[in-house]
């Protein structure tokens, strides 16, 4: 009940995929952001389960490693930025993303944060005891994480797209999209910012 606490608590400090769900939602609609959170769920498991396999230590101690992490992720922040931009200069409101498409950005997302394999490499420890068979309840802890995280993206991708339907004029939909794809830039740039190592 701690650890589902934590999880929670955590997912609603705002972060990128917050952000990214609340863009995607409000300019795809829901089944846009339904197809980016199961991509989220899944490259959150993926950092998880590396972590439970004590591999996320190597990304936490290795400057290189998670340098070469934390630049692309901000590189991808960027590009999806960019993409909605030039997504909101066409006219045609039928020319959005895929789902698979939307599924794809949401599991490189994940899997290129960093601060996601030391989530799970410094806070998941502190709820394992000696006591405990490691591997397996690590990956239960895993599964909780992801599992409250997934409930609170699906809640975020639910109120943002209530508001979809609004923006079926072509002009307001251009606005929107223009200023949402400006703070997905402006998310890129904070998780540029929260994600430097000290020293």
């Amino acid at each position: 009940m701690a650890f589902t606490l934590a999880s929670v608590l955590i997912e609603l400090t705002p972060g990128p995929n917050m952000a990214y769900l609340a863009v995607v939602s409000l300019a795809e609609g829901r089944r846009a952001g339904a197809a980016t959170v199961t991509g989220i769920a899944l490259g959150l498991s993926i950092v998880g389960l590396i972590s439970a396999f004590g591999l996320s230590e190597i990304i936490s101690r290795s400057p290189l490693v998670y340098q070469t992490l934390r630049w692309s992720g901000i590189a991808f922040l960027f590009y999806l930025a960019v993409d909605a931009w030039q997504t909101s200069e066409k006219n045609s409101p039928d020319k959005t993303h895929s789902l698979s498409d939307h599924f794809r950005r949401g599991l490189i997302t994940n899997i290129l944060n960093p601060k996601a394999a030391v989530f799970f490499l410094t806070v998941v420890p502190s709820f394992l005891s000696d006591d405990d068979p490691q591997l397996g309840h690590n990956i239960l802890l895993v599964g909780i994480y992801v599992a409250a995280a997934t409930f609170i993206h699906a809640m975020i991708v639910a109120a943002a797209g209530t508001f979809a339907p609004y923006l079926t004029n072509p002009d307001t939909a251009r606005s929107v999209r223009r200023v949402l794809a400006v703070l997905l830039g402006l998310v890129a740039i904070w998780f540029a910012v929260s994600t430097m190592q000290p020293g």
